[in-house]
């Protein structure tokens, strides 16, 4: 009878989580941001740039928060130093050629032009081959019986539209799409993210696409937890009206589910 009732209670206990669920840290969907602490975001909605460059810094501004990722400013701190580093050389230069008689001047004056058009050559090639399209790097530190190490990069781009019909190809609006006829296949697109794979050549609209890599380790980086590697898009119509107001609470909701997936280590 004893033996019964252990192995009733043995069926009816609940399996304990695995070592990787209980070192998940929370993820941004978990963290509510009230209505109180967003901003009114506003673009030309006839700009490609300024609706790219609004969904980065709401990009920044929602996994920036506090409990979330410290973001780490090393490609904007080396662009800085090289851009700083180009104006000094160029206005020494200056004053030197200025000061100094012109013939005695011509050696560090084309010594000064040489090193500013290399410090210029690096500081494009950085952006365009290192930077490229990262527009988040943070890092997260939690203690959860040991020290976790998170980090994470985004980069993001714009996918143009893919259509062989000329008159969508030639479109001076991103978001002329928008009209009464179609409201509801857009509020439909926006409910669900789109895999980058899976825009076809009928994309009638431009898309923002955001693409994830995420890594937890512990023990110095000795120790890995979970990696996770994926990439979404979304029409921008999807998430600015046609007064170009930005739905930020639908976006960070998208921005926040791509990120719990690559915590979980799904990868796509």
């Amino acid at each position: 009878m004893a033996r019964t009732k252990s192995q009733a209670v043995f069926k009816g206990r609940t399996p304990s989580p695995s070592p990787s669920d209980t070192d998940r840290p929370a993820g941004p969907l978990s963290i509510v941001v009230s209505p109180e602490d967003r901003d009114v975001v506003k673009v030309n909605n006839a700009s490609l740039t300024e609706l790219k460059n609004a969904c980065d810094d709401a990009v920044k501004r929602y996994l920036s928060r506090p409990d979330l990722f410290k973001q780490i400013y090393l490609h904007t701190d080396v662009r800085l130093g090289l851009g700083w580093l180009s104006v000094f050389t160029a206005g020494g230069t200056a004053l030197y050629g200025y000061k100094v008689d012109f013939e005695k001047s011509k050696p560090v004056v084309w010594a000064g032009l040489a090193l500013y058009i290399f410090l210029t050559l690096v500081q494009t090639l950085y952006a365009y081959f290192i930077e490229g399209e990262t527009v988040f790097v943070g890092k997260r530190k939690t203690f959860s019986k040991r020290i976790i190490t998170e980090r994470i990069t985004l980069s993001s781009r714009t996918l143009p539209i893919k259509s062989t019909s000329p008159l969508l190809a030639t479109l001076s609006s991103p978001l002329s799409v928008l009209s009464p006829s179609n409201s509801s296949t857009s509020a439909s697109q926006s409910t669900s993210s789109v895999s980058t794979s899976s825009l076809s050549p009928s994309l009638t609209t431009p898309a923002y696409s955001l693409s994830l890599s995420y890594v937890r380790s512990t023990n110095g980086g000795k120790s890995l937890l979970a990696k996770g590697k994926t990439r979404s898009a979304q029409p921008y119509t999807a998430f600015f009206d046609e007064q170009g107001t930005m739905d930020q609470e639908r976006f960070e909701r998208w921005v926040g589910e791509l990120v719990e997936q690559g915590m979980d280590g799904k990868t796509a």
